[in-house]
């Protein structure tokens, strides 16, 4: 789940949502908060072990991920010496599993963030690679849950057509995203329960009425080895009933997994 910055969840309906999921892991992504800030929103709930990475920049990116269960291993960052300190990425282990929370730069066309999106993009996919390759050999499965502000396919963004030449449709990054599947070798878990439906889209610009009309992108995934893939029951958007519920312009993604299969 983006928050689109915690603090300002909070006020609106997160801790509420927290308090009544049943996720086992909750992955979050543009925290925005330094790790005294993000440690005082959540001082009231009760019963979760949280791992986050703040960015070095104040206010901006940040992710975290929040566990019922005590983690065996925590990591900040991929080993990268431009991205680690930036807020992005966060891993932890549970028995038998890896789960990772990633906010992938949203960029933008013909300016630097967009180079500093595909040069993430060009590290981030190594580690992947690698990431998959070594959870094999030790017997365990991944999910890496974000914001990975690419949309994979025109099922998932509602007006394709004229975005094709926008950060987040852009060829170049769809093809990496195809890599992501085929080279890296992770199952989109959404896409594979819900393989002929439009969307379900995850974010929606507060401009106009793109909530009421849907007019949406799938941005958030949650993308898995096919062994916990394989596992995967239910996957699906918490889309807020009405706009003025919503607590953020991203909803969470929600997946239930097996563990008896």
């Amino acid at each position: 789940m983006n928050v689109n910055g915690i603090r300002a969840a909070a006020k609106k309906g997160f801790l509420e949502w927290l308090a009544a999921t049943k996720s086992e892991v909750v992955c979050l992504q543009e925290v925005r908060a330094e790790v005294g800030q993000f440690a005082e929103v959540l001082a009231g709930m009760e019963g979760w072990h949280a791992v986050w990475a703040p960015a070095a920049a104040k206010g901006r990116a940040g992710v975290a991920v929040l566990s019922r269960r005590e983690p065996e291993r925590r990591q900040i960052g991929f080993g990268s010496a431009e991205f680690d300190n930036s807020g992005r990425y966060a891993e932890i282990d549970l028995p038998g599993l890896t789960v990772a929370s990633l906010y992938l730069p949203s960029g933008e066309v013909g300016t630097e963030r967009q180079d500093e999106k595909e040069r993430f993009m060009a590290e981030f996919l190594v580690h992947l690679a690698e990431l998959r390759t070594r959870s094999a050999e030790e017997g365990r499965e991944v999910v890496v849950c974000g914001d990975w502000n690419i949309a994979h396919r025109e099922a998932d963004l509602k007006n394709w057509k004229a975005n094709q030449k926008k950060a987040g449709f852009l060829p170049e990054e769809r093809a990496w995203f195809g890599r992501v599947l085929d080279e890296a070798g992770y199952v989109d878990v959404v896409r594979q329960l819900n393989p002929d439906q439009e969307g379900p889209y995850s974010w929606w610009s507060y401009r106009g009425r793109a909530f009421d009309n849907d007019a949406g992108w799938r941005i958030d995934y949650l993308m898995a080895s096919p062994g916990l893939a394989a596992r995967a029951t239910e996957a699906f958007v918490e889309r807020a009933a009405t706009h003025a519920e919503r607590w953020s312009d991203h909803a969470p993604v929600t997946a239930v997994f097996d563990p008896k299969l």
